[in-house]
Formats: C-alpha cells, sequence, structure tokens
C-alpha cells in the first residue's frame, strides 16, 4: 500500500510552516510544545484536507486553542535571559496567545476571538491587559 502527499497539501505546509512555527514558539514558550502543537495540527489537517474551505483557519484553531488549557499552563521560556521571552513568559496562557495573534500574526479582534472560540470583548480586554503587562514588563526589565 502506497501512500502519497498531495502536492497542494504539501505545498500549502512548506508555504506556512516557518510563520507558524515562529508564533506556535512564543505561544507556547518551548520548542518541543511548539514543534508538537503544528505537526498535530498538520497531521488532523492532512486527514480533512480534501473538504477543509479554509487551511488556515482549520491549523489556527488547532495550533492555538490547545494553548488555553490547563496542562499549557506550565513556565515557558524557562531560565531565559531574553527580556522579551521574559516578558512573554509572565504573561497568562491566554494573555499570550492574543498577544502573539493580534500583532504578530496581525488578526483582527473579530478573527482571533473565532480562532479562539472567545467573545470579541474577552479578546479586547485580554489584548488590553497583556500589552499593558507586556510594556510594563518590558519597561522594568530596561530599568534594570
Amino acid at each position: 500500500m502506497q501512500h502519497s502527499v498531495d502536492p497542494e497539501f504539501a505545498s500549502f505546509v512548506d508555504a506556512r510552516q516557518g510563520r507558524w512555527f515562529r508564533t506556535a514558539y512564543l505561544v507556547y514558550g518551548e520548542l518541543g510544545r511548539a514543534e508538537r502543537a503544528l505537526l498535530h495540527a498538520f497531521s488532523r489537517l492532512s486527514l480533512h484536507w480534501p473538504k477543509v474551505d479554509d487551511p488556515d483557519v482549520f491549523v489556527q484553531r488547532l495550533l492555538y486553542q490547545p494553548a488555553l488549557t490547563r496542562w499549557s499552563r506550565l513556565r515557558p521560556f524557562p531560565d531565559t535571559e531574553n527580556p522579551l521571552e521574559q516578558a512573554l513568559a509572565d504573561l497568562t496562557p491566554t494573555q499570550r496567545t492574543v498577544l502573539v495573534l493580534l500583532h504578530l500574526e496581525e488578526l483582527t479582534e473579530f478573527e482571533v476571538a473565532d480562532i479562539l472560540t472567545m467573545s470579541h470583548t474577552a479578546v479586547h480586554a485580554q489584548g488590553l491587559s497583556a500589552f499593558e503587562r507586556f510594556r510594563s514588563a518590558i519597561a522594568a526589565g530596561e530599568s534594570r
């Protein structure tokens, strides 16, 4: 039995894996967890490829929703000296995810709400508090 990969699927993965890996790393705070989350998302997408209307949204949901669960509450970026990673580590998992999706992925609050299955107002509130905490942490790191 020979399995072949759909060329369109392979092209899709090749074109997007770098971007999603970077954002997954910032959300999960650990390379191994980011790799596993991305591999899981692409594996699930491969099973549903012919039926998926918007593969970007499909992957984004599978990649970022697990970051909000209890098991993800492990401290991200352990033992880092990088002030940006330290500032991200000080955020809650929800704040970190919303901040990355809004500011790195440049998604709208409505798009983030759809991906994370949250209300628009919750995304707005999480985004504001995340940005303020992140900015304060960066400022505190610069004064050290």
